[in-house]
């Protein structure tokens, strides 16, 4: 048994990668601000509570985010603190793409695989492509604001939130690996494609707009830089998360 602490273990993705390790037999910590039960109050922009809730651990596993540049300034803490602390593994997600995609965030990804691999702490850096709930949320937001779905003129490969929890969770109970190969979903499509898919699942009947972005940010994702080439690792489809979401 392992004792693992997981950050931002509440939100999207830390929900099924801590179910998962604790149906492994795992001694799991989640590490939030708030205070609920099982839950470790701490704080990753000001230090608070983070040496109560990394004693004794051997493995964090890092998914805590807030899409910012404060992502950077959180896992510098989080690192010093986890040296003291004699962590073993650091295990930290970050997303398919962000050496050469220019979006601040991904920036900010960045920065933040070059704090866990300068830390000195042995670790495990998992980059996964989008998740379907992403591409869903790109054309459901539109539908609340706009009278047409605009569809931009380029990829994704969409990967379902449970199967990188799989990951996470095989590399957080295994030896440190470093960089790990990339993880995507098991089709790419246009996102023509997946608009007509989420089109057919919600019953919308809003006509499909081509948009063509300009700039670096959107070549950058026109040359693929968001794909995984090789054998997909995910197994569910963008219609099978759709039919679960929006059940006929």
């Amino acid at each position: 048994m392992t004792s693992i602490l997981v950050t931002g273990g509440t939100a999207q993705l830390g929900r099924p990668s801590v179910a998962r390790l604790r149906s492994g037999g795992h001694d799991v910590r989640v590490l939030s601000r708030g205070v609920t039960g099982g839950v470790q109050s701490g704080d990753l922009l000001t230090g608070r509570g983070l040496g109560r809730a990394l004693a004794g651990v051997e493995t964090v596993v890092h998914l805590a985010s807030t899409r910012s540049a404060r992502d950077v300034a959180a896992t510098q803490l989080l690192a010093a603190f986890a040296r003291t602390a004699g962590v073993t593994h650091l295990v930290y997600i970050s997303i398919v793409g962000v050496d050469d995609i220019p979006l601040p965030y991904y920036r900010a990804k960045r920065a933040a695989e070059r704090v866990i691999v300068g830390s000195g702490i042995p670790h495990s850096v998992l980059r996964a492509t989008q998740f379907h709930s992403f591409i869903d949320g790109l054309f459901a937001i539109q539908r609340r604001v706009l009278p047409v779905t605009l569809v931009p003129t380029f990829s994704f490969q969409p990967i379902e939130v449970d199967e990188v929890a799989s990951r996470l969770v095989q590399l957080a109970t295994a030896d440190p690996a470093g960089r790990v190969p990339d993880i995507g979903g098991p089709e790419v499509l246009t996102a023509h494609d997946l608009s007509v898919r989420w089109r057919d699942a919600t019953g919308s009947r809003r006509a499909l707009v081509p948009l063509r972005i300009p700039g670096r940010t959107a070549a950058a994702f026109a040359a693929g830089h968001n794909l995984v080439p090789g054998p997909p690792f995910g197994r569910t489809t963008f219609e099978e998360y759709l039919s679960g979401r929006y059940p006929g």
